[in-house]
C-alpha cells in the first residue's frame, strides 16, 4: 500500500473512531497530505480485492434488482478502463456522462478515474441548449449515454466517442462491449492528487452555470467529512434520494459510502411512490438514509411506525426541514433527521454529526476539516454573514476553482471562499441557514437561477421583462414564479399564459421550470434594476394568505400541458 493511501486509511479511521464525539474528533482530525493518489486504484481496488460483500444494490420498480460484490465491481470497472482506452480515451480527457441509476454509470466513475479522465457528470433532463454548453465550455471528448437519450445528440455534430448503454443506436457503440475487454487493468503512470477529476456545472446568478473543478484529492478525500456527517461505518447499507449529474449523487452515492466500506444503495422508481419506498426500506434493511425535503414531507403522510425498519442513521439534505416533520420522524422510528450544508464546490462543510444534540432548524457545526466564519461584505466576523471557508490551511474538499470559458481555472482570491450563502451562528456553534447572498434559490432541491430563466422568458415575443422569483410551495418548498410585464398590444389573459408555458417547455430542462406567472408591473430601484426583494416578500405573503394575484395563472391548471 503506498504511502498516500496509508495517510488516507489512517484519516479516515479517524472519523470512524471517533464518529460520535465531534469534539474529539473537530480537535484532532487533519486532512491527509497527499502527493499522488488514484481513489479508484489505491482505496477501491484495495478495498475491493476478494471483497464478497455488496458493494452496489440497485432494486427497480417491480422487483427487478441487481447487487454487485466489491470483487465484482472491480473487476468489471477494469474492463471497461481497457474498453474505454482502446477507443482513445487518455488522461485529461473530458467524458460526459449522461445516465440513470444503472451500473454502467458507477463503473464509468471508476474506470474515468483509473484512467486519469475527466468526468462530466450531466443529468438525463438536460436539453439541447444544455449539452451544447457543456461540450463547447466542458471541451467533452467521450460521451456515454443511456441509448433512450442518444437522440438529444443528434444536432451536436463533432468527432467525439459515442458510446449507448442499455440498447442500440444509430451512429453509437454498444457500450456492453465493454464486458468483453481484458479483466486485468494496468494504469500507464501515476496519478498525482491535484489532477483534474470532476468537472461539475453549477447554478449561478448568470445566464450560464458555471465550471466546477475537483481533483483526485478534493473530491475522494474531501468526503471524508461526508462520511462523517452521514454517520457511516463499514458493513452499512446507505440509501440517498439524489438523480445522477448532481454533486449530491457523487457525495452519498459513490464517495462518501464506499469511503467508510458501505454499500451504496437505490431504488428507481419513475414516479415517486411513498409506499413502495418504505417496504423496500425495510424489506432491504437500509440502515441509513438521506432524502432532501420533499421526500420527507411525503413520507410523512403515511404511518411510518408500521414499518419495521434498521435504520440507525437518517438525514436531510437541500433546505433545512420544518420541526413538525421531524417530529413526526421521530415519534415513529425513535430516530431523529440531522441536517447539514455543503456546494457542489466542497464536500460537506457543517452538519449535525452523530450522537450530537440536534438544534431545530439548525444545520449544525463545522464538520472536522473545515474551519467556518460568517463574515460581512468587509470581510469582519459578524453574528450574521455569508458563510466562508478560512483558506490557511485550505481544507482538502474545496474544488479547484472555477473554470472560466477559456479553459484556465480562476484561483480563489483574498485568504477566505465565500459560499454565497447566509447564516447565523449561535453561542453553541451551530450555524442556522438563512439564504442566498444573491437570487439563487432551490426547488425540489435544485438549484435554479433566476436569471436564466428570465432569458429564456424574453425569449418569447409577448414578454417585455421578467423577473423570477421562488413561490413557496408545501410540497417541493418553492417553484419558480416569473412576474411579467406585456410588450405592447399583448394581452394578459390565459391563452397568453398558456403560450408562454408552452415556450418554456420547450426552452428549459423540467427542473427548471417556470411553474406559476403573473402578469404586473416590476418594482425597481431609481437606477432602473428590479427589486427582486420586494417580489419575494409579496409572492410569501400572497401564499401566506393563500390568495392569487388577478392575473396570476399555474401550469397545473391547463390540461392542454399535461
Amino acid at each position: 500500500m503506498s504511502a498516500s493511501a496509508t495517510a488516507f486509511l489512517e484519516a479516515r479511521d479517524f472519523l470512524l473512531r471517533h464518529r460520535e464525539d465531534y469534539d474529539a474528533a473537530y480537535r484532532g482530525f487533519r486532512w491527509p497530505k497527499l502527493d499522488r493518489f488514484n481513489w479508484a486504484l489505491e482505496h477501491f481496488d484495495v478495498l475491493a480485492a476478494g471483497n464478497p460483500q455488496p458493494a452496489l444494490w440497485i432494486v427497480n420498480e417491480g422487483g427487478a434488482e441487481q447487487k454487485l460484490s466489491f470483487a465484482e465491481l472491480k473487476e468489471r470497472t477494469d474492463r471497461v478502463a481497457n474498453h474505454l482506452r482502446e477507443l482513445g480515451v487518455k488522461r485529461g480527457d473530458r467524458i460526459l456522462l449522461m445516465l440513470g441509476n444503472v451500473v454502467p454509470l458507477w463503473e464509468c466513475m471508476l474506470a474515468a478515474m483509473k484512467l486519469g479522465a475527466v468526468i462530466v457528470p450531466a443529468t438525463t433532463l438536460l436539453t439541447r441548449n444544455d449539452l451544447a454548453d457543456r461540450f463547447a465550455r466542458g471541451r467533452v471528448r467521450h460521451v456515454v449515454v443511456g441509448a433512450d437519450n442518444a437522440g438529444k445528440f443528434a444536432e451536436l455534430p463533432g468527432d467525439y466517442t459515442r458510446l449507448a448503454v442499455g440498447g442500440a443506436a444509430p451512429g453509437w457503440r454498444r457500450y456492453e462491449d465493454a464486458y468483453g475487454a481484458p479483466a486485468r487493468f494496468t494504469p500507464e503512470g501515476e496519478t498525482r492528487a491535484d489532477d483534474p477529476m470532476l468537472l461539475y456545472f453549477t447554478s449561478g446568478t448568470t445566464a450560464k452555470p458555471k465550471l466546477v473543478l475537483h481533483s483526485h484529492q478534493s473530491y475522494p478525500v474531501g468526503h471524508l467529512s461526508t462520511m462523517y456527517w452521514l454517520g457511516l461505518e463499514p458493513g452499512d447499507v446507505h440509501l440517498n434520494i439524489s438523480s445522477p449529474g448532481w454533486a449530491k449523487h457523487a457525495w452519498s452515492c459513490f464517495f462518501a459510502p464506499w469511503n467508510a466500506g458501505a454499500t451504496v444503495f437505490m431504488l428507481n422508481q419513475p414516479r415517486f411512490d411513498a409506499r413502495a419506498l418504505l417496504d423496500t426500506i425495510a424489506r432491504c434493511g437500509v440502515t441509513t438514509f438521506c432524502a432532501p425535503p420533499t421526500v420527507w414531507r411525503m413520507l410523512i403522510q403515511q404511518d411510518l411506525a408500521a414499518w419495521k425498519v434498521r435504520l440507525k442513521q437518517l438525514i436531510g439534505a437541500g433546505e433545512p426541514l420544518n420541526p413538525e416533520v421531524i417530529e413526526r420522524v421521530r415519534a415513529a422510528w425513535g430516530l431523529t433527521i440531522r441536517d447539514g450544508y455543503g456546494q457542489t464546490e466542497t464536500t460537506a462543510q457543517i452538519g449535525n454529526s452523530p450522537g450530537q444534540p440536534v438544534k431545530p432548524g439548525a444545520m449544525g457545526r463545522p464538520l472536522p476539516g473545515y474551519r467556518v466564519a460568517l463574515l460581512d461584505a468587509d470581510g469582519k466576523v459578524a453574528e450574521e454573514g455569508e458563510i466562508c471557508l478560512l483558506l490557511d490551511p485550505r481544507p482538502t474538499g474545496l474544488m479547484q476553482g472555477y473554470q472560466a470559458d477559456d479553459g484556465v481555472i480562476v484561483p480563489l482570491p483574498g485568504p477566505a471562499y465565500r459560499t454565497g450563502d447566509v447564516a447565523l451562528r449561535d453561542a453553541d456553534g451551530y450555524f442556522t441557514y438563512v439564504g442566498r447572498a444573491d437570487d439563487v434559490f432551490k426547488a425540489s432541491d435544485y438549484r435554479i437561477s433566476p436569471f436564466e430563466l428570465e432569458s429564456a422568458l424574453i425569449e418569447h415575443a409577448a414578454v417585455a421583462e421578467a423577473a423570477v422569483v421562488p413561490s413557496p410551495d408545501p410540497m417541493r418548498l418553492a417553484v419558480p414564479k416569473a412576474f411579467i410585464v406585456l410588450a405592447p398590444g399583448r394581452t394578459p389573459d390565459r391563452d397568453t399564459a398558456l403560450s408562454i408555458f408552452r415556450h418554456l417547455r420547450d426552452s428549459l430542462a423540467p427542473f427548471k421550470r417556470v411553474r406559476r406567472l403573473e402578469f404586473a408591473e416590476l418594482p425597481k430601484t431609481i437606477s432602473g434594476k428590479i427589486r427582486r426583494v420586494e417580489l419575494r416578500r409579496a409572492e410569501a405573503a400572497q401564499r401566506g394568505d393563500n390568495r392569487r394575484g388577478p392575473l396570476e395563472f399555474w401550469e397545473e391548471d391547463f390540461p392542454e400541458l399535461r
